[in-house]
């Protein structure tokens, strides 16, 4: 299928590894040039060579910063004064028990998940606005909507995502700007393979994913951990044209770990 996305600007956040270079692979790979970005130079060059080598003659740009900060948004807003499409993926997950997340840990959770998004949506949509046309995708969490109780800190941005999303969504009424949230549930992305490692020490992986299926998440449908690819499909339909009339949605890729039929 053709995405309509040849020529498009795409700035995904996060994007040196996991769901955000997937993303980024997947948008590349449309046609689309793709701003690459990651907090360490050496990981955002091997994520170029690496799209470079999957789709030779793809147009790739990066920008090395941690876009967690205030400093960092004004600089990427700087050197790309405006986007098509925005991808805000940046993320971070932990297991902590309640009574261990410190203060600190709320802010810092707050600033990467949350505010790193608020920024650069208040950095691009309105030029979008201005064109009439754009793409706007959170990447949040179906533990945005079933709050895990070992990772409440990481489920309460995922929920935030969620309210800001369609908070935007309602200023882009009457145009073709979207904003949408995308909530992907236990995905194989290198942050949950490390996760894993550290999780069950030297087990073997379909043990551990096994078990992982039966215990933790037994509602899944799917009764595996979803690839970054299987994620980075469904992003790249919504950042198209074809997904003119989705706006304002969570558009779930989880597995069917949620059982609720809506929301």
């Amino acid at each position: 299928m053709d995405l309509q996305l040849q020529g498009k600007l795409a700035l995904v956040s996060g994007s040196s590894k996991g769901i955000g270079l997937a993303i980024a692979r997947v948008l590349a790979a449309e046609g689309c040039r793709v701003i690459i970005n990651g907090r360490e130079s050496a990981a955002v060059t091997d994520a170029v060579a690496g799209i470079k080598a999957a789709t030779p003659g793809a147009d790739v740009r990066t920008f090395v910063g941690d876009l967690s900060t205030a400093q960092a948004a004004n600089d990427i807003a700087q050197r790309f004064p405006a986007v098509d499409i925005l991808v805000n993926n940046l993320g971070i997950f932990e297991r902590k028990a309640f009574g261990d997340i410190a203060d600190a840990d709320w802010q810092r959770y707050f600033d990467v998940n949350v505010m790193s998004g608020v920024r650069l949506s208040r950095s691009y949509l309105p030029a979008m606005k201005e064109r009439n046309w754009g793409r706007v995708v959170f990447i949040s969490s179906e533990s945005g909507i079933q709050i895990p109780p070992d990772m409440i800190h990481y489920g309460m941005t995922k929920t935030a995502q969620l309210a800001i999303s369609r908070g935007l969504a309602e200023t882009c009424a009457g145009t073709a700007v979207t904003v949408n949230a995308v909530l992907p549930g236990p995905t194989l992305s290198d942050g949950n393979k490390a996760a894993i490692a550290r999780r069950a020490p030297g087990r073997p992986f379909p043990e551990v994913e096994q078990e992982f299926f039966e215990k933790i998440r037994p509602t899944s449908l799917l009764k595996r951990y979803a690839t970054v690819d299987e994620v980075a499909n469904l992003v790249a339909y919504v950042c198209s044209p074809l997904a003119s009339a989705t706006n304002g949605a969570a558009l779930r890729v989880e597995g069917g770990v949620v059982r609720a039929c809506f929301g």
